[in-house]
């Protein structure tokens, strides 16, 4: 199968409006994005054979069927599979093995949510439903939400690992900094570990800050063979590996509250992309609750189980920090439609990475259901550390850069050059990075994961637009 995903690029991606579009629905959301993403790597809705695609609507079915009928689409291949955000890290995987099968050629990957707009702009709990079936009716009639779901392996961490509540807040601080780097980003303002720590609790022991946005949006990725990429507008991106797993629906049934099925995706993703730990350098990890972060770091391998709160300690997943991760903002200050995954895959697609952490060639993408897309597979990816080659000169200079303009550095023309200069010095990669992404889902999902590879050609993709979105409130 390694072989085989291999020779699958992505060649586009976008999103749509982002943030509260009352406006609109989560079918002109998704076709939106999706016309975009077409645009983006040269193609039409035409030339699209498969779909993936899974939209929560009214009456919960027909995700597939409805998306291509409201586009024109006739696919010979469809898939509606839904295991949370991460279904759209999984469908990256899937898509990949079709194409490479030859049961379709271009492979749309969309998504669309009017998750704000459909609780009259306020934040809230992600499930209102009042239906109660299947094996949910021995856990909803007693009050468990989503952020208590969480809570509570927040509080099991803290009990068995002596995490602490302010080493969950460096997430956020840290995740917030990133997000002031992204002018699409819904909040940019600068935050402290005081700020969390003093924001309302939620659900004990997780505060306000701790806690996703709640967005609208719309996101779209479009797949190819690497053949039929190489003829494309712009570089394409190789899939290299991929992993998938789920382990639990409900938090009473989850095996470990304290580990999630990442452990599972991951592992499977790094073998067959034939990485390891020290190969990543920036890691976009679901982040609906900064527990959900923690979590995944460990579950990946990142860090040994229990030392989460150790690893974020510092700033250390900051901007200038060793280990970037969630440079776009994440689902904590970034967005968050309900299903993270279909935002963190815009996001982390190599090549259109406008918040891209410097000298980085490894990158990885995670979400998960309750933010937007990303339940399934915890797999996370990669890890960000600065590269053994890059010029200490180079480090040096471009920190002092980011440190003096917070907000357009990251535009600055010397700037610019120096990632150039980052990138082109990578080692094992020629001569451009390589990005992994992996998106997980909430704690009663999947997880899931797959690494791609920037092939060489024009620089354009150092101007890549990357389809950033914003929302408008948090959780609760």
């Amino acid at each position: 199968m390694a072989t085989a995903l291999r020779d699958v690029a992505i060649v586009g991606v976008a999103e749509s409006d982002i943030g509260r579009v009352p406006d609109k629905s989560k079918f002109q959301l998704s076709a939106e994005a999706s016309r975009m993403a077409l645009e983006d790597a040269g193609l039409s809705v035409g030339d699209v054979d498969g779909l993936f695609t899974t939209i929560i609507t009214e009456g919960g079915q027909f995700s597939s069927m409805l998306m291509a009928e409201y586009m024109g689409i006739t696919p010979r291949f469809t898939d509606s599979t839904s295991i949370g955000g991460s279904s759209f890290v999984v469908y990256v995987e899937h898509a990949a093995m079709a194409i490479a099968a030859g049961l379709c050629d271009v492979a749309l990957i969309c998504h669309g949510s009017t998750n704000i707009s459909d609780r009259g702009g306020r934040g809230g709990p992600v499930s209102q439903s009042t239906e109660v079936f299947g094996p949910t009716q021995f856990e909803e009639p007693y009050g468990v939400s989503t952020v208590g779901a969480y809570a509570l392996a927040a509080q099991r961490h803290m009990h068995e690992y002596g995490t602490t509540s302010e080493q969950l807040a460096e997430i956020a601080v840290a995740t917030r900094k990133w997000a002031s780097l992204n002018p699409k980003a819904r909040m940019r303002d600068p935050i402290t570990i005081d700020d969390v720590m003093n924001s309302r609790v939620i659900a004990s022991p997780l505060h306000l800050l701790d806690c996703c946005l709640v967005t609208d949006a719309g996101g779209a990725v479009v797949l190819t063979s690497l053949e039929r990429a190489r003829d494309l507008k712009k570089a394409p991106v190789r899939v290299l590996g991929a992993g998938e797993a789920h382990s639990h629906r409900m938090i009473s049934q989850m095996p470990d509250l304290t580990q999630t099925a990442a452990a599972i995706s991951g592992k499977l993703a790094f073998e067959r992309a034939g990485l390891t730990h020290s190969d990543i350098d920036v890691a976009e990890i679901y982040d609906s609750f900064t527990i959900t972060a923690l979590l995944t770091l460990e579950s990946l391998g990142f860090c040994a189980k229990g030392e989460g709160g150790a690893f974020v300690s510092n700033q250390r997943t900051a901007p200038g920090g060793e280990f970037s991760m969630n440079t776009q903002g994440g689902a904590l200050s970034y967005t968050h439609p309900g299903m993270f995954g279909i935002c963190a895959r815009c996001a982390a697609n190599a090549g259109h990475g406008r918040c891209r952490a410097p000298k980085s060639r490894c990158a990885t993408a995670r979400g998960a259901p309750c933010r937007p897309p990303a339940p399934l597979f915890w797999g996370g990816i990669d890890h960000g550390r600065p590269l053994a080659t890059a010029p200490a000169a180079s480090l040096s200079r471009y920190r002092g850069l980011l440190a003096g303009r917070p907000r357009a550095s990251l535009h600055h023309p010397e700037v610019r050059r120096l990632r150039r200069i980052s990138i082109l010095s990578a080692r094992r990669l020629q001569p451009l990075p390589v990005q992994r992404a992996a998106m997980g889902g909430s704690l009663g999902a999947g997880r899931g994961l797959f690494v791609l590879h920037q092939l060489p050609r024009a620089p354009s993709w150092f101007r890549g637009q990357d389809p950033l979105c914003a929302g408008p409130g948090h959780l609760g």
